[in-house]
């Protein structure tokens, strides 16, 4: 459990002692339960149960399907966004509503709904007293209106487009009538809304139709006279004469122009077979011509006879030369009936160009023409473009003014909401709940019971115990040893005054302790702490001695001193005992140990296992959790820690810092380096002009020598010597006095 307290984890709360002391009250924690239990459970039963209506409406687009036209119709209807449902619900809100669905219920003539009819004595009084206006003040309909706006409530349902309708009465059947009664004024009232929309755009469309009708009936005119004047004669729906006339023209002069060049084609090649001797019965012309065709069979008759009477006859003799001449006869007359088919042909190619050149003047005329109907078609299409679009208008509105009369001659408008359930008559109250406010007062008495008496036990400190430290608390060791016990307070030294003002830059402030002899004997005896030197007040001091250093320190005002200790854990230990001496002077002063062997931090604090010097430089605690209260005086210790310490030592740089920290908040720092070098001292110091003790109880000459010679070369020349065992330096470096 975490302790409470001041930073340094005085006390703990001790929790069998809170439970031990909710028990020894659980009479009176059970009866004041079952007390508050039973005026719950009485008075709710005594109170006038409340029941409540709930009806649901969901929004939607909502159209009859004889007034849709045709494909025109939207497929699917708009769906209502957030805003169009909560704009439902403040309509649902609406005074004009609620004043409907008072009047067809006749709620004014309920008490419930006008209470103020009936004041109480404590109304009466405040209104006498000025205190409260009357209410009598306000109209009849605005008290009703009142009383049914705090019964009532509509809200939309989380994340749909569903509105809920809930009303409370003290009738179970009014508190069904009046949401049923809402959802059917509502949808009325929605209806009607749509009902007048149309009846207006019904009015509105019949002037505008009428005067459509006379713009496009105009720009019809428009369009008719402009043709007829520019002489755009249309030939189909997307066509003029000129148009067809060009196209026609251009057809025929193409086609033309094809029969001149084959016929141009044919010629030449039958007057190149005929002059080549060649012959031109592969040629199409030639071949094709009915002459031709007869005088070639003529001419394969002749060749026959002469084949059949050459096997008998001679050459001379006069039928051969008959057949021969008749041959060659045939044979000129097929070639100069071929000229002539050459001829026709060239002709005919002269013929085709006269028409191709006729052709070509037309279409140019004809070309000149279109060119200028072009230009009278922009103004034509203009015109159009205005009676289409006036066209259109008047058959959009055409089919408005069908749909909305429809509706008017319907009167039978759906509202753009459904009621997918309507409310029911309770039969269970919704207030009060009888066993519920029962169990909840009785759970909450009991808790709040036991939260006083744990809460009354902290603050009277019965419930705190003192800080655990190594093997449990002294109080503990002292009980388990038979020995006498410790006073009943917490371990937790008073805090003493302060000989100087506090600094207002501190970062940090500790308590401090006084020390008790008699307590520190017994923690010394029962938790195996080193033992205390006797410090006679009667016992002289020498200039080496503890109590001499702790003059000198005083007197210079140190702020920080390096305590070097090259005996080890002896003068370690001295350095506690000078902690000691300084803090018994009045002196706020913390030690940091930072020795190998936490022999300081063992002395003074009794616990190996707190978080100190090693854990604030590897930066795994701060000051508050690393600084310790000294348990035999009121010094404060950094112990040694329980952090890696090499990897402590990679940011020994920083112990300049945290000891230049302390020094703002602490009249005095020790830092207890154990047998360090004079290097090593230098380097943790950074040769800041800090005090530089020598803690030595039984030191030698010869090693003295070595030791200031060894810190002169870094550059520290006065070293401050503590020997108590009395011992006096031969040499001549600077003492304590």
């Amino acid at each position: 459990m975490s302790s409470v307290g001041n930073g340094h984890q005085d006390v703990d709360i001790n929790l069998a002692q809170l439970f031990q002391a909710v028990w020894d009250k659980k009479a009176r924690i059970l009866a004041t339960t079952a007390l508050v239990g039973s005026l719950a459970f009485v008075g709710s039963s005594m109170m006038s149960p409340t029941y409540q209506g709930d009806a649901r409406i969901l929004i939607e687009s909502r159209q009859p399907d004889f007034t849709v036209q045709g494909a025109a119709a939207p497929t699917t209807a708009p769906v209502a966004d957030e805003l169009n449902v909560m704009s439902q619900v403040q309509l649902l809100q609406s005074v004009d509503l609620i004043k409907q669905v008072a009047r067809d219920l006749k709620l004014y003539e309920l008490p419930e709904f006008d209470p103020d009819t009936q004041p109480s004595a404590i109304s009466d009084i405040l209104v006498l007293l000025g205190i409260k206006s009357s209410p009598l003040d306000l109209a009849p309909e605005e008290r009703v209106l009142k009383a049914f706006k705090e019964k009532l409530s509509v809200f939309q349902v989380d994340n749909s487009r569903v509105i809920g309708i809930e009303f409370s009465s003290k009738d179970p059947k009014l508190a069904a009538a009046v949401p049923n009664a809402m959802t059917d004024v509502y949808q009325q009232l929605q209806s009607g809304a749509k009902l007048d929309t149309n009846s207006e755009a019904a009015r509105w469309l019949e002037t505008e139709i009428a005067n459509l009708r006379e713009k496009v009936r105009e720009a019809e005119q428009k369009v008719a006279e402009y043709r007829s004047a520019s002489g755009l004669l249309p030939t189909s729906e997307t066509s003029s004469f000129s148009s067809t006339q060009l196209a026609n023209i251009s057809s025929e002069l193409a086609r033309v122009r094809g029969e001149r060049a084959s016929a141009e084609a044919t010629a030449q090649n039958v007057r190149e077979a005929l002059r080549a001797g060649r012959s031109t019965d592969t040629i199409e012309a030639i071949a094709g011509s009915e002459a031709i065709q007869r005088l070639k069979t003529t001419e394969s008759q002749v060749q026959a006879q002469i084949s059949d009477l050459s096997t008998s006859l001679l050459e001379g003799h006069p039928r051969m030369k008959a057949l021969r001449a008749q041959l060659a006869g045939l044979r000129a007359q097929i070639s100069s009936e071929s000229t002539k088919i050459a001829a026709s042909l060239e002709n005919q190619a002269a013929i085709a160009r006269e028409r191709e050149t006729q052709l070509i003047a037309q279409l140019n005329t004809v070309k000149a023409d279109s060119a200028r109907a072009g230009e009278d078609e922009v103004g034509l299409m203009a015109l159009e473009r205005e009676a289409t679009a006036q066209r259109q208008l008047l058959e959009t509105y055409l089919a408005r003014y069908r749909e909305a009369t429809s509706k008017i001659s319907a009167d039978a408008i759906p509202a753009d909401a459904r009621v997918i359930s309507r409310a029911i008559e309770p039969s269970e109250p919704v207030f009060p709940k009888v066993l519920p406010i029962t169990i909840v007062a009785t759970l909450a008495t009991g808790i709040l019971s036991a939260v006083v008496i744990m809460l009354m036990e902290l603050f009277s400190g019965r419930a705190l115990s003192p800080r655990t430290v190594s093997g449990g608390t002294a109080r503990q060791r002292l009980e388990e040893d038979g020995q006498s016990v410790l006073p009943a307070t917490p371990l937790m030294p008073p805090k003493r005054a302060e000989t100087k003002a506090a600094r207002p830059n501190a970062a940090f402030t500790m308590p401090e302790v006084e020390a008790d002899e008699d307590l520190a004997e017994e923690m010394e005896e029962h938790l195996d702490l080193p033992k205390r030197r006797p410090a006679s007040k009667d016992q002289p001091d020498h200039e080496f001695s503890i109590r001499s250093v702790a003059k000198h320190l005083l007197a210079q005002e140190t702020r920080i001193a390096f305590v070097i200790s090259p005996s080890g854990d002896d003068g370690s230990l001295a350095t506690v005992e000078l902690a000691r001496e300084l803090a018994n002077r009045d002196t706020r002063l913390v030690l940091i140990d930072m020795t190998g062997t936490a022999a300081p931090s063992d002395a003074m604090t009794g616990n190996p296992d707190l978080p100190g010097i090693t854990d604030l430089l590897c930066g795994s605690a701060t000051f508050a959790e690393a600084i310790h209260p000294d348990l035999l005086s009121g010094a404060d210790i950094i112990p040694q820690g329980t952090a890696d310490i090499r990897q402590a030592m990679r940011g020994a740089d920083r112990l300049s810092m945290i000891a230049d920290a302390l020094s703002d908040a602490y009249d005095m720092v020790l830092v207890e380096c154990g047998p360090a070098n004079a290097q090593g001292v230098a380097k943790l110091s950074r040769n800041d002009t800090h005090e530089i003790i020598l803690s030595a109880p039984n030191p030698s000459t010869e090693e003295l020598e070595d030791i200031m010679l060894a810190f002169e070369k870094v550059g520290y020349s006065d070293l401050v010597l503590m020997a108590d065992g009395g011992f006096e330096p031969e040499s001549d470096h600077r003492d304590a006095a």
